[in-house]
């Protein structure tokens, strides 16, 4: 999508019967549980499954999905080095993901003490669907945001354009 000469930012896609655009997400971001299931394969395997997902939205952003970590398969996450910074959430932590023969390094992350206003990400887990097999929510298999800085879970319930993408990161 071409940005507004006057803005520099896309313009919206409409949002159609039972979608949401992501510019009416807002910013800082929101945290809300999701009614859906969703279901993490790798290796073949499905790694994490649950009903208690939460999504956190923020403008120009596909939804991120959080799982509980009790719902990830034993021994799937392990403590990764690094760490990164969130304006909103504050210091994340990375696990490397494994299952069956494939071993995703720093596929996934947490917030072990969030910023105020983010209490409820505390004991979740976020991961960025492309470096998995598959994820799901509800039926729908996800697709993965484009780029590799945000770990957004794209479905047809959500309309854009999105961040991401060669040429976003100013909006």
């Amino acid at each position: 999508m071409t940005p507004s000469p006057r803005s520099r930012r896309p313009v919206p896609l409409p949002a159609g019967p039972g979608q949401e655009s992501v510019w009416d997400y807002p910013r800082p971001p929101r945290v809300e549980a999701s009614p859906d299931r969703v279901i993490i394969r790798l290796g073949g395997q499905v790694i994490a499954e649950t009903s208690g997902a939460l999504r956190v939205l923020e403008t120009s952003h596909p939804p991120v999905y959080y799982v509980p970590k009790a719902s990830f398969s034993s021994g799937v996450l392990a403590p990764a080095s690094g760490s990164s910074w969130c304006e909103f959430k504050g210091q994340a932590a990375y696990f490397d993901v494994s299952a069956g023969n494939a071993v995703v390094r720093r596929g996934a992350w947490h917030y072990p003490a969030p910023s105020a206003g983010f209490e409820q990400l505390v004991g979740m887990v976020a991961v960025y669907p492309g470096l998995m097999d598959s994820c799901h929510v509800g039926d729908e298999l996800v697709r993965p945001q484009e780029g590799n800085f945000y770990g957004g879970w794209v479905t047809s319930r959500i309309v854009g354009p999105f961040k991401g993408a060669p040429g976003t990161m100013g909006w």
